[in-house]
């Protein structure tokens, strides 16, 4: 396989995450008239307990793929989302939409930490950042393409459509690594599937302090990510009133965190992750206390315009942050890659979807909570950042401790 079908398969393995969230969000007002959900902020339940399942289940597949290497997990996963897609179409009542969301989600789960697995496997330091890098560039296209997909397929069917193209997109991807994707668990990675080899496995993870810390400083910049999914449609249907534009917005966005990605890609083998990822970080900040002071001080609600230019400059930011934190957290622990990965996404995935639905629910009919939910999480996430690098940033590389 050449490096340009890796990449687009690492990517739309990733993507089917991205896409069991955003190809629902202009639907969720239907879903939840569809089965009488009478309290608009509910409908974030949708997402969140897909993230649920999908943090939880990440515990499980790395040490999974650790001993039974990477394909056979991640098309059992793919089986699990295909058919808990399909199922939804079933669904009675918005409690067994939820319980089937996440189930999909413990699906999707191999999606993500059997894929930087296999990134791992076949790549290291900074040209991992720079593979990751692009895998997220064609990663952003789903969230560009999937709310207008959303919208159009409920133009002309019922929401419960949106999962069986779900289920079919799944369906697809797997063919494809099916048969074309070799096994890369290197042999001599090969770990026993015992409780004291996953313990171990845990163990060396938890404890190694840049991994730790670049982990927990990504859990709080993606919990700002998971707030504005949460909250999306109420701030752009209910508060600016965009109606089919809507897709739009989101994809303005999207397409701002892909060009930040592509980016990335070409400045992180001259520059080094740290450098990039650090200097992203202040300028995350910076930008986040400027929209909170101007959201407070300034008319209600914040003009449409200037919102969402202080938005598509922290998620370009963003796009910086995300990929050379995991290659950052990754790095040290090449060789218990997936159960590294398993812990992290884990970290990731479920401390940050807790965070956003704390930013989610905190929604009172204005933005602010999800500016100052911004703000807030990236001076948490700078703290996290001096303590893996004992307080000096933009070093290229760790000093022996």
């Amino acid at each position: 396989m050449g490096r340009v079908e890796f990449i687009a398969m690492m990517a739309f393995l990733m993507a089917l995450n991205a896409l069991a969230i955003d190809i629902m969000l202009p639907g969720l007002p239907q879903i939840g008239a569809s089965l009488d959900v009478q309290n608009e902020n509910h409908h974030q339940y949708v997402v969140s307990a897909y993230l649920i399942g999908f943090g939880i289940a990440q515990l499980f597949y790395g040490p999974i793929a650790d001993r039974f290497g990477r394909r056979r997990p991640m098309l059992f996963g793919l089986g699990i989302y295909v058919l808990s897609s399909l199922v939804v179409v079933l669904v009675p009542s918005f409690g067994t939409l939820l319980a089937l969301r996440f189930i999909q989600g413990i699906g999707s789960a191999a999606t993500r930490v059997i894929t930087v697995s296999i990134v791992r496997d076949v790549y290291g330091g900074r040209q991992m950042a720079e593979v990751m890098s692009l895998i997220m560039m064609v990663f952003m296209v789903i969230p560009v393409v999937a709310p207008g997909t959303g919208q159009v397929i409920m133009m002309f069917g019922h929401w419960h459509w949106i999962f069986v193209f779900m289920a079919a997109a799944a369906l697809a991807v797997g063919l494809w690594m099916y048969l074309r994707l070799p096994e890369t668990l290197h042999p001599e990675d090969v770990r026993s599937f015992t409780a004291k080899s996953i313990v171990q496995g845990f163990r060396i993870v938890l404890t190694e302090r840049v991994a730790l810390c670049y982990t927990i400083a990504s859990t709080f910049i993606f919990g700002a990510l998971f707030g504005f999914i949460n909250s999306a449609p109420q701030i752009y249907l209910g508060i600016y009133g965009l109606g089919a534009l809507f897709p739009v917005a989101f994809a303005a966005v999207a397409l701002f965190m892909a060009l930040s990605s592509f980016v990335n890609a070409r400045l992180v083998g001259r520059f080094g992750m740290r450098r990039l990822s650090h200097a992203s970080l202040l300028g995350f900040i910076a930008i986040n206390s400027v929209w909170l002071l101007i959201q407070i001080l300034g008319p209600q609600p914040m003009p449409f315009p200037l919102f969402i230019v202080f938005f598509a400059l922290a998620m370009f930011q963003f796009g910086w942050i995300g990929s050379n934190f995991n290659s950052l957290a990754m790095e040290p622990l090449g060789h218990v890659a997936g159960t590294a990965s398993s812990v992290l996404g884990f970290m990731g995935t479920v401390g940050g979807s807790l965070i956003g639905a704390i930013i989610g629910q905190a929604f009172d009919g204005t933005a602010l909570p999800l500016v100052a939910g911004f703000f807030t999480v990236s001076l948490i996430g700078l703290v996290f950042v001096l303590i893996a690098e004992r307080g000096q940033l933009f070093r290229p590389h760790n000093k022996p401790v």
